[in-house]
């Protein structure tokens, strides 16, 4: 009996250590076929994605680094990025063009007859041609040949060269440019003669801007004419646009030409002398000799 009871006690102990846990493994059947236990069937299923996993890891450290090489080499200066988005200055100048084509168009009130302001069409047009260039050229020639004193005609010889500069150079500006005005007209006889078909930058303006400071530097004039003159000037610049025949820039462009063809003159301005001989040749008088 004694032997039989420790037998018993033995074989309990040993199932209650098998039960726990870690020595659960114990209890399950071998796989046929195997080799070994779960354990090492688990081991062995487990080993190849380790190694797959090892490779991949092997293999990604060499393309990490490749890439963040490849993002160093990408990386551009910030000029760089800068040029490729769009830049303020870019975004800046086309608001501003679309703006004053907008502007234009709407100040554009003496454009046609059937305009807002169509009535008074003829008198713009009137106040336009005071600042043609064929008339300054025309009228500055007739007074030249009535004029009689040499200070006169030194005067007006360099207001005709300023003029003939004036119009040479606003006519090869249009040429390069070719801005078409606000709206679709076709140019006048005048304009033709005068080579002003295009938009840019306004004739009218640049011609009445130069005129008007040339007679305030070289003529003595009353504070009423002044201001007259200026007016003038900035009527003239005004009138074409109200026709439709520039934009505001073409005007505000106009007039920074015609100072700077005023300030040019200024700098090569004629002394009487060469005047005189330039008159001589113009009338055939002219003689080396005496």
């Amino acid at each position: 009996m004694p032997s039989t009871y420790n037998v018993r006690s033995r074989a309990r102990e040993r199932n209650s250590v098998l039960s726990r846990p870690e020595f659960m493994s114990l209890n399950h059947q071998p796989l046929r076929g195997g080799g070994g236990g779960p354990s090492e069937s688990r081991g062995r299923s487990k080993r190849p994605g380790q190694i797959k996993q090892q490779t991949s890891q092997q293999s990604e450290e060499p393309t990490d680094s490749g890439s963040k090489d490849r993002r160093e080499s990408t990386k551009m200066p910030e000029e760089d990025c800068m040029q490729l988005n769009p830049s303020f200055k870019g975004i800046a100048m086309n608001s501003l063009l679309a703006i004053d084509i907008c502007l234009s168009k709407r100040m554009g009130v003496c454009a046609y007859t059937s305009s807002s302001w169509g009535g008074c069409r003829s008198m713009v047009a009137l106040l336009a041609l005071t600042g043609h260039g064929i008339t300054w050229i025309i009228g500055t020639i007739v007074c030249l040949t009535r004029s009689n004193t040499l200070a006169g005609q030194e005067v007006l010889v360099n207001l005709l060269l300023a003029l003939i500069l004036d119009v040479m150079t606003v006519a090869g500006v249009q040429r390069l440019v070719k801005r078409r005005g606000p709206w679709e007209m076709t140019p006048g006889f005048l304009d033709c003669v005068a080579m002003d078909v295009y938009s840019f930058p306004a004739a009218h303006a640049s011609r009445a801007a130069m005129v008007s400071k040339f007679l305030l530097s070289h003529l003595v004039l009353a504070v009423p004419l002044r201001i007259l003159l200026v007016l003038w000037a900035f009527l003239v610049g005004m009138s074409r646009v109200l026709l439709g025949k520039h934009h505001l820039t073409d005007m505000v462009c106009g007039f920074a030409l015609g100072m700077l063809h005023f300030s040019l003159m200024e700098t090569v301005w004629l002394s009487s002398s060469t005047c005189q001989t330039l008159i001589s040749i113009s009338t055939l008088s002219w003689s080396p000799f005496f």
